[in-house]
């Protein structure tokens, strides 16, 4: 059997390491490598060592590494930051935060948003230059700790909308007029009430463009697994896309549609002939929309000429669509009726979304709208744009 190679040390290292063998103030961990550096000089084998000293093995080989490295010092003390950790300061979580806020991009990556293997990458890499050295060496659990205290998520995106129309206010206080407006047109038994002089007749507009009518590949199967799901191939076919013009009477709770190829300001008037035909000549016709090209066009405007006193148009502000009490039925038509459905043609889309409309109609509901109502003030009457 191959015999344990000895360490050499000098004369002048073995006489310091036994003096600290017999001296009774130095650090007890000092004396412990102490004793291995010596025994090793002796050619006893790891294990060995490690058996009379009273440690592991990796203790052993890991002192007679840092000798072989760097000398006796180097053996028998530890490099600043080893051991446990001081606790981080308010400046190194502040630049911590500051890196987590920005984004991957800006820094040199090509992601719009951080993992945490990658902040924590990207920490230990660029500390020492910002004059935090200690975070160098800060683990992955630790700057999500801090994110966490911190309240910031840098792996998710919040959105909001900007108000970027100036007259935002303005827009919105006109769109809740006419909402209190109607609110006040019913009795407290939600009946409604007898107008006085022109009766009014107020339609929530919009458009949904896009619907997209799309085909099975193959038929539907019938539930078959313990989950009860109708099982439907992946794969579908495309057959193009439907705008859908719709209006909501906010007095009477009917869902009115127009479904076309497109929503171009031909098919806007072609929606407003359908109004003007619906409800008597001598009352007027108010619209709460966007303001879509196709509502303020040349050509809308020459329709509306011939058309004088009959439509009153009330626009919602700039990214402001939410006041629109349409955009819930649209989302409520979406889950009820658009989501997973397959049809043979467009033909058929449109005469599905027609039902729907029907059925809807059957039993209308006529739409409250609450937010801010209770705040609404009438000392100022509210600006509408009169179209016609």
């Amino acid at each position: 059997m191959a015999k344990a190679k000895k360490l050499e040390l000098s004369d002048v290292d073995k006489t310091h390491l036994e003096s600290l063998l017999r001296s009774r103030t130095t650090q007890a961990q000092i004396v412990q490598r102490a004793r291995m550096l010596l025994l090793k000089s002796e050619g006893l084998s790891i294990d060995d060592i490690a058996d009379k000293v009273g440690v592991n093995r990796k203790s052993v080989l890991l002192c007679i590494e840092k000798y072989t490295d760097g000398g006796v010092e180097n053996a028998l003390t530890d490099a600043p930051g080893r051991g446990r950790n001081a606790e981080i300061t308010d400046d190194e979580r502040s630049w911590i935060v500051n890196i987590a806020c920005q984004r991957p991009y800006d820094l040199g990556y090509s992601t719009e948003l951080w993992t945490q293997s990658r902040l924590t990458t990207y920490i230990n890499g660029n500390a020492e230059a910002a004059g935090y050295t200690r975070l160098s060496t800060i683990s992955k659990s630790s700057v999500q700790r801090i994110l966490e205290e911190a309240s910031i998520k840098p792996h998710k995106i919040s959105y909001y909308c900007e108000k970027r129309d100036p007259d935002f206010d303005e827009k919105m206080h006109n769109i809740l007029v006419v909402y209190k407006q109607i609110e006040m047109q019913f009795d407290e038994q939600g009946n409604l009430l007898p107008f006085e002089g022109t009766k009014v007749n107020t339609i929530s507009y919009d458009e949904k463009p896009g619907i997209q009518a799309t085909a099975n590949t193959s038929p539907d199967r019938m539930p078959v697994n313990s989950k009860g799901y109708r099982q439907r191939d992946y794969e579908y076919k495309r057959l193009g896309t439907l705008s859908l013009l719709a209006g909501i009477d906010l007095l009477t709770g009917e869902a009115i549609p127009l479904v076309r190829e497109s929503h171009k300001s031909s098919d806007f008037i072609e929606f407003l002939k359908i109004l003007d035909l619906k409800y008597p000549k001598k009352e007027k016709i108010r619209l709460i929309l966007d303001n879509h090209s196709s509502h303020i066009s040349k050509e809308t405007r020459e329709f509306l000429d011939t058309k004088p006193n009959r439509f009153e148009f009330v626009f919602t502000p700039k990214h402001g669509s939410w006041l629109n009490m349409i955009e819930g039925f649209f989302s409520k038509m979406t889950r009820q009726m658009l989501r997973g459905i397959r049809v043979l043609s467009k033909e058929e889309l449109a005469e599905r979304i027609y039902q729907y409309f029907n059925e809807v109609n059957e039993v209308p509901v006529v739409f409250r709208w609450k937010y801010r109502m209770d705040d609404m003030s009438f000392d100022t009457h509210a600006t509408l744009v009169q179209s016609g």
